[in-house]
């Protein structure tokens, strides 16, 4: 792998059934969302609605066992929910889910068909490698707020990725900073599927390669490479 990805072993012991794929990208194409990335938003939704059967998305058992996890590292899933199943929610309403860019759309579409996080990161923009770890609280995350940047820091014991610069997503999954986010001229990027248990490990490897073919198919040329799951 080009880009170094590690979970830490405090990770590990808070949540043993967590997996993730990594998916690395160069050559990309991005832009503003198109008809075609719309629509995908669209189907997966609709996929969404019918996997849940009635549910809330809450209520899934693989969106139990990331509350339970958030709970664990003392975040209140309610309030901070883990991305898909914010984006589920957003999915489910009368507003529907946003649009981006392309790059977005795509990786949004594969985590609300699936029901798992997805994230999006610009490896041009990522410093050195990137880790999984349990906040000390010292750490420094960049956000914007009001139109002004700030920077917050997590809380000692959150769940945070990092790279060599500061935090570059809050609560696991739940909120990524701007600096790494893929914009309309990102051509690199790796993107990470995440799942725990009950979530078998075949399911997260199926939505790692319909992202993987959409990425392909949306920027011809572009080399992928799906990494095994870890």
């Amino acid at each position: 792998m080009t880009l170094t990805l590690t979970v830490s072993d405090e990770v590990r012991a808070l949540a043993p059934g967590f997996t993730h794929v990594a998916i690395e990208a160069d050559g990309l194409v991005n832009g503003p969302s198109t008809e075609a990335s719309s629509a995908l938003l669209d189907d997966a939704a609709r996929r969404l609605a019918v996997r849940l059967d009635g549910r809330a998305p809450h209520e899934d058992p693989h969106m139990v066992a990331w509350r339970e996890v958030y709970t664990a590292f003392g975040s209140k899933p309610s309030r901070t929910r883990n991305s898909a199943e914010a984006l589920a929610k957003r999915a489910l309403s009368e507003g529907g889910l946003p649009r981006i860019n392309v790059l977005v759309d795509l990786y949004n579409a594969i985590s609300v068909a699936h029901l798992i996080p997805v994230g999006g990161e610009d490896t041009d923009r990522i410093q050195g490698a990137m880790t999984l770890q349990r906040a000390t609280g010292d750490e420094e995350f960049v956000t914007v707020a009001g139109g002004e940047e700030v920077v917050e820091h997590p809380d000692a014991g959150e769940v945070v990725w990092t790279d060599a610069v500061g935090v570059t997503c809050r609560r696991w999954n739940w909120r990524q900073g701007p600096r790494t986010r893929l914009t309309e001229e990102t051509t690199s990027a790796v993107f990470l599927l995440e799942s725990l248990a009950p979530m078998s490990v075949a399911e997260v490897e199926r939505a790692g390669a319909e992202l993987a073919e959409l990425l392909e198919k949306f920027s011809p040329g572009a080399r992928i490479t799906v990494h095994a799951p870890v």
